[in-house]
């Protein structure tokens, strides 16, 4: 086929709160020509996050997507396709080829780590997730996922953010960015048909593929910073070139989504299960911080606010950067249900990442 293409309180829970043999290895012995431990870090904390981001790919693709030799898995769910492809008629494609990326990211990365004598990242441990029982999905991984779906709370603030010509994060720390649909920014939303019965009714079906429409570049815009502010810390070239290399593909993921959100059709519904309501705005409008036709990141204020303004990826300021992935991860829901030993895990590599520093190992 042609490609057309983190914290609550359980991350209190320090390494040592949980017996070592709970946990995957993370140790990084210097093998010859091996990494340095800062280096195998930068590495390998987005490896663990790129096998999160397959794990709902996947879940989205085997509902959703298209099912071949290249992502395996599941049968499809014709409501949920009907209802995606309302928003965008080769969502399917889309979908797939993302997932597909996001697969062959993880694969590279803990290739790589372990061609250099470095620990991989392994989450198979906390497989341990339900995950929806609609009609579509692999039966075989029901009870076997790493993500959650089904509860999610969607930070929609990008969309003004890359609108904005006044304000970057990185130098407006405490500026609050407009949220373009409020509603998913509280309260929990289903991105996926947790059963079949969440398909019966066409409207509420509508907003649950809506709510996957603006959960995928959420997602995105994520790994969009993320890479650029890992590869400040980097030492050695080729791990910087990697993480240069990897980090524009997520941009070009955001960047497809982020037109494709755009195209959410404006409905309100209450989840039946839940009672929460959520709704989504006609985004045609005027407002040039939320209209859906400017899709272009505005320029705006970059290092310092005597320089001109310009056209960039934000944020992407280093510090703290990996353990800031992992609260957003995590608040966004899509842990929920995952255990204390996930979460010391998962933190370990996220505070290794941003311990690593430039020429220092």
């Amino acid at each position: 086929m042609s490609r057309r293409s983190f914290l609550g309180t359980s991350l209190a829970l320090g390494a040592g709160t949980i017996g070592a043999g709970f946990l995957p290895s993370i140790q990084t012995a210097r093998a010859s020509g091996g990494l340095t431990p800062g280096d195998a870090a930068l590495l390998r904390f987005p490896a663990a996050l790129e096998l999160l981001e397959a794990d709902f790919w996947i879940q989205y693709n085997e509902l959703g997507g298209i099912q071949d030799d290249e992502v395996p898995g599941g049968s499809g769910n014709p409501d949920y396709t009907e209802a995606l492809e309302v928003i965008e008629d080769e969502m399917g494609d889309y979908i797939h080829d993302n997932t597909d990326d996001e697969i062959t990211h993880h694969t590279f990365l803990n290739a790589y780590l372990e061609s250099k004598g470095a620990a991989p990242a392994n989450l198979d441990a906390f497989r341990t997730l339900m995950g929806s029982t609609a009609t579509g999905v692999n039966p075989d991984l029901i009870g076997h996922r790493l993500t959650n779906l089904t509860q999610l709370t969607v930070d929609t603030s990008w969309w003004t953010r890359y609108r904005d010509d006044s304000h970057n994060p990185d130098l407006d720390p405490n500026f609050t960015f407009p949220q373009a649909v409020p509603t998913l920014g509280v309260n929990q939303h289903t991105a996926i048909p947790r059963t079949d019965a969440d398909t019966t009714d066409p409207n509420f079906l509508q907003a649950i593929a809506n709510t996957a429409a603006f959960h995928f570049p959420t997602i995105e815009q994520g790994g969009n910073s993320l890479y650029p502010s890992l590869a400040q810390r980097a030492t050695h070239t080729e791990v910087l070139r990697i993480l240069i290399s990897i980090g524009p593909t997520e941009t070009m993921h955001f960047q497809t989504w982020s037109d494709v959100a755009g195209n959410a059709p404006p409905l309100t519904a209450i989840d039946p299960v839940t009672g929460v309501s959520v709704t989504f705005p006609d985004l045609e409008v005027e407002d040039e911080l939320f209209d859906k036709a400017l899709i272009m990141p505005e320029p705006c204020p970059f290092l310092d606010r005597s320089l001109p303004i310009v056209s960039i990826i934000r944020p992407t300021k280093t510090e703290g950067v990996a353990m800031g992935a992992l609260t957003f991860l995590t608040n966004m829901g899509l842990f929920i249900g995952q255990s204390p030993a996930f979460f010391a895990y998962i933190t370990q590599l996220a505070q290794a990442a941003d311990h690593a520093r430039h020429g220092r190992g």
